[in-house]
């Protein structure tokens, strides 16, 4: 079989090719990446050292996606995945829905013309902000976790063990958000029209050696190397206090229920989307991470505390992973604290990590 990957030099990219290299025989992979994040080179040396064939190529552009070869399926990896995309960084609004929406289009096109799979991976910012800002929370715990507060009354598609699929999807999202959403919506119309099986996968946090570190993507990754290196670090909104949950799932575990989808081809009994996230068991405050922290570099850091609200913020996400694992028999191995002691022992190998992979 063959499978082409787009977004191939990016964290996420190469930790899925390598885990469905190591369990899917006869598997042949292209990548294609745009390499422009910093330390994508790094992964281009290191997949081609697994005999994957790597283009260069951005899938904002046509010409460049109509000259890739006909593939079985396409797993699409390629995004720029911060919230903050085209509002509070350095890229334009117009370059995010280039790179996350009309990227998308192209794709899709490439597999309608060669009738391969689409399997997306997608965010579980596409939930609805305001009532997700909303929930009722309270702090638990001697170090400082949301949960939510018991007896409440919550909105359809949330419980203790996270949001599922039918939590509401309205605006806002974020503009990353939408264009993911626009994506997903695309992907299953196209998949309807032409007949091509169609996964998208709602990921939460992904986490793992080798992630690139920046606040706004890669939070694990940044927060464990700005501890080692003694880096600033800071607690925004929710009284600076570092309550705020998300759960982990390492790439590894979602290269195990894409497979699984791969196998199963169209097959009209499983579910076209579904969420894929740690859950409950993965769940996380910073301020947890940061206890985690000390106790394995063994000193404590400081950690500022910036309470000032954020419009994006929110204060507990974990994702109710129940529908991908009733319908693939599937849930995460990796466990909450193999992903932060990978993450670590990876800074403590790498030591210029986070001056790299901030560019």
């Amino acid at each position: 079989m063959h499978l082409l990957v787009t977004g191939a030099c990016g964290f996420v990219g190469r930790a899925l090719i390598r885990a469905l290299l190591e369990s899917t025989e006869n598997l042949r992979v292209t990548g294609l990446d745009s390499l422009t994040r910093a330390g994508s080179e790094g992964n281009r040396a290191a997949l081609r050292a697994l005999g994957v064939t790597l283009l260069h190529g951005d899938i904002r552009l046509a010409s460049d996606v109509d000259a890739l070869p006909a593939a079985d399926w396409l797993l699409d990896c390629a995004a720029n995945p911060s919230v903050l995309a085209g509002v509070a960084d350095s890229t334009s609004s117009r370059q995010v829905v280039e790179h996350n929406l009309l990227g998308t289009v192209n794709l899709l096109e490439w597999c309608r013309r060669h009738s391969a799979g689409f399997l997306l991976v997608s965010t579980s910012r596409v939930y609805s902000i305001p009532p997700l800002a909303a929930l009722p929370v309270e702090i638990s715990g001697e170090v400082p976790a949301f949960r939510l507060r018991a007896g409440s009354a919550l909105p359809p598609g949330v419980s203790d063990a996270g949001v599922t699929e039918e939590f509401s999807t309205a605006a806002p999202v974020s503009l990353y958000g939408a264009t993911k959403l626009a994506s997903e919506a695309l992907a299953l119309e196209y998949g309807a029209s032409f007949g091509l099986p169609v996964r998208v996968n709602r990921c939460g946090v992904l986490a793992g050696a080798g992630q690139f570190g920046r606040a706004d993507q890669g939070i694990v990754a940044f927060w464990i190397n700005a501890w080692l290196r003694r880096a600033p670090l800071r607690y925004l909104g929710f009284g600076g206090t570092g309550a705020q949950v998300r759960d982990a799932l390492h790439p590894r575990d979602l290269a195990a229920l894409l497979a699984r989808q791969i196998a199963a081809g169209a097959d009209p009994s499983r579910p076209t989307l579904a969420n894929v996230g740690g859950g409950a068991s993965h769940a996380f405050s910073l301020a947890q991470l940061s206890a985690w922290c000390a106790g394995r570099f063994g000193f404590d850091h400081p950690v500022a505390a910036d309470g000032t609200p954020r419009p994006l913020d929110i204060p507990w996400m974990l994702m109710d992973s129940a529908r991908a694992a009733a319908a693939w028999s599937w849930k995460p191995a990796v466990s909450l604290g193999e992903i932060f002691e990978e993450t670590a022992a990876h800074a403590e190998a790498h030591p210029g990590w986070l001056e790299l992979s901030r560019g």
